[in-house]
């Protein structure tokens, strides 16, 4: 019986990390996420630190990166970054952006506002151009209403078409 084990040790070493993280996510997304943490870890401790987060900035070519907004990602975790707590941030931030996304997160719908999705995409982070939002309104078109399906988009996004026609 050394699993429960295991997965209590995994939750204990998480500090604040649930052992229930890894049944969010597919075993293919894991994977995923485990090569982003091996390549942010750039020092292999098997912890994320300011460091590694300066070193791995640097590859990618952004060079000047000040210590407060270093300090700052780290500090959106409890405590030490450790795999469990990585992916229990994806988790949550994740489960924060599905809810921030629902029109109204009480019909279950699983649409958006096309206008506010675009919104989102052409002021966040890794910002869409106006060809990839045209792009992306070819291949998901909203409905008379102005909709979209943002779950079909996710998964599309998250796990490829799988269309055999």
């Amino acid at each position: 019986m050394c699993a429960p084990k295991k997965a209590k040790r995994r939750q204990q070493q998480g500090e604040g990390g649930s052992s229930n993280v890894f049944s969010m996510f597919e075993q293919s997304q894991i994977q995923e996420y485990k090569e982003a943490f091996t390549i942010i870890d750039q020092n292999r401790d098997g912890i994320i630190s300011k460091d590694d987060l300066r070193d791995v900035l640097a590859t990618m070519g952004q060079l000047n990166v000040k210590n407060e907004e270093l300090e700052a990602m780290v500090k959106e975790a409890s405590g030490p970054i450790n795999f469990t707590v990585f992916l229990t941030m994806f988790g949550e931030k994740l489960k924060g952006a599905s809810t921030h996304l629902c029109a109204d997160p009480e019909d279950g719908t699983g649409s958006i506002k096309k206008e506010f999705l675009e919104e989102l995409l052409t002021t966040q982070c890794d910002r869409f151009t106006a060809e990839e939002m045209t792009n992306l309104w070819a291949a998901f078109p909203p409905d008379v209403a102005g909709n979209v399906d943002y779950k079909n988009i996710c998964y599309v996004i998250t796990h490829g078409e799988d269309k055999e026609e």
